[in-house]
């Protein structure tokens, strides 16, 4: 593709903007390691909200979402990756108060609260080797727009994305993160809805778009409705033990906040659910011969102007470079907090934390490059992320903050349980259209619920509480 001028300078000026945010929070916001890793836990209702949207419609929901749709499985109902997301945020509403209530900072160290040690370093490892995949389909996504706006070879943009994403990651943490989320999630949904029209327009209008379409690619349904219904049950267990969106609820105001922000977040992100399936569908009519992957710009750089290719370009590395961050903080957090301060060095200082943790962002952003430059597809790294980090979890962790009763045992069992149920499911190819990570967290909530009633009928007391209020009392 040839050089994008005019978008080129919209998204170079952005990324300075982001970058600017990124040194001046570090410089004067970040004062602790709890600054660093979850915003001081003061963010409010929209930062949260607009956090989750934006950690959400990354590259997985926008180019992801726009190559599914060019493809002939999908078509239309592509869109339903977003909307299932939507949808499967909104029991969050429940456990949010829950999540903020434990004061914690990562996943592990809740798990390892209630069920041990064992439990929390499994937890760990699960968490932080998916987090390194999501780290490489986000570089990919934004290595694929810098791509297609300069011209250059994909392996080459891959790489400047990924140098891009460290340095953001390393300078200004959450507090950085959840700022720039705010400006992003409204610069990338109202950046594409503005371009819808311009696109049509551009593509000789609807009845030449519908013309050129192969039969019932429109149709919002054409996946059918078990591979719909487990894109939502995925989205809603990967959302409630996903390392990056349980940071968010962390880092709120307090309960009330935390559970608001679920109910808006979900608004935010089902109003833009079809907007990036529109633009690949529309790609498949107009450029039917293009890589799949290239969708999304294809159809926004070809037949929009420029100045809303840009904004379209800026919006989607930004939300990329967004989700990338999250995913490596949270990677580092669980190394650092759940890993290094707790098995290697106890009495590290708080400052400490910090370097080191900017130190793993650096290794795991570099390990991100390395694995994006195989170029998988992106929607593929991410499934494959959720269920590693979050079918065998889920019960644990989920149940754990909930279930009272729940005793040690039913959380170590369910975390291994879960965990092979995933990997077993994705080596059979999952039948029946059946997720991986669905198939892995049912199990694990089976696991967890017969080893609790078992040993509670057998006098086996409950594992120690998940809050630290309550922790204090005993």
């Amino acid at each position: 593709m040839q050089l994008q001028i005019v978008p080129l300078i919209i998204v170079i000026a952005y990324l300075i903007g982001m970058l600017s945010i990124g040194y001046f929070t570090n410089k004067f916001y970040i004062k602790g390691s709890e600054d660093y890793l979850v915003a001081g836990r003061r963010l409010g209702v929209l930062f949260v909200a607009a956090s989750l949207a934006a950690n959400n419609v990354g590259g997985g929901s926008s180019v992801g979402v726009a190559q599914r749709a060019f493809g002939d499985q999908w078509g239309m109902s592509a869109g339903w990756y977003v909307l299932a997301a939507a949808i499967g945020v909104i029991p969050l509403a429940y456990f949010a108060p829950y999540i903020r209530k434990a004061v914690a900072i990562t996943i592990p160290e809740i798990v390892e609260r209630r069920f041990g040690l064992t439990a929390g370093l499994i937890t760990a490892v699960l968490n932080a080797t998916a987090l390194f995949t999501l780290t490489a389909s986000q570089i990919l996504a934004s290595g694929t727009i810098i791509s297609a706006l300069v011209g250059l070879d994909l392996s080459v943009a891959i790489i400047i994305a990924a140098l891009i994403v460290i340095v953001y990651t390393v300078m200004g943490g959450l507090y950085a993160d959840a700022l720039s989320d705010l400006i992003q999630w409204f610069v990338i949904f109202f950046g594409l809805l503005i371009s819808v029209p311009f696109v049509i327009s551009g593509a000789g209008g609807w009845s030449a778009i519908t013309e050129a379409l192969p039969v019932g690619h429109l149709s919002l349904t054409k996946v059918g409705f078990t591979q719909i219904f487990s894109l939502i049950i995925m989205y809603f267990v990967t959302f409630l033990s996903g390392p990056e969106i349980i940071s968010r609820f962390n880092a709120a105001e307090d309960e009330n906040t935390a559970r608001k922000s679920a109910l808006v977040g979900a608004v935010l992100m089902g109003v833009f659910a079809f907007i990036p399936a529109f633009m690949g569908v529309v790609a498949r009519a107009k450029f039917p011969e293009i890589e799949a992957s290239q969708a999304l710009v294809t159809a926004v750089f070809n037949l929009a102007p420029e100045w809303i290719g840009g904004f379209v370009a800026a919006a989607i590395i930004s939300a990329t470079m967004s989700s990338a961050d999250s995913d490596m903080l949270c990677a580092s957090s669980i190394i650092v907090k759940d890993i290094y301060q707790k098995y290697i060095n106890p009495d590290i200082e708080d400052r400490r934390i910090i370097t080191l943790t900017r130190f793993f962002n650096v290794v795991i952003g570099l390990a991100g490059m390395f694995i994006a430059l195989f170029k998988i597809n992106i929607i593929t790294l991410n499934t494959f992320s959720f269920a590693l980090r979050s079918a065998g979890p889920f019960a644990a962790f989920g149940l754990g903050l909930v279930w009272k009763s729940a005793t040690k045992n039913a959380g170590i069992y369910s975390i291994i349980g879960g965990s092979i149920g995933a990997i077993v499911w994705q080596v059979m190819g999952e039948p029946y259209g059946i997720l991986a990570i669905v198939f892995g967290a049912a199990i694990s909530i089976i696991v967890f619920a017969l080893v609790t009633i078992v040993e509670s009928n057998m006098g086996v007391p409950p594992a120690p509480s998940a809050y630290l209020d309550e922790l204090k009392k005993r």
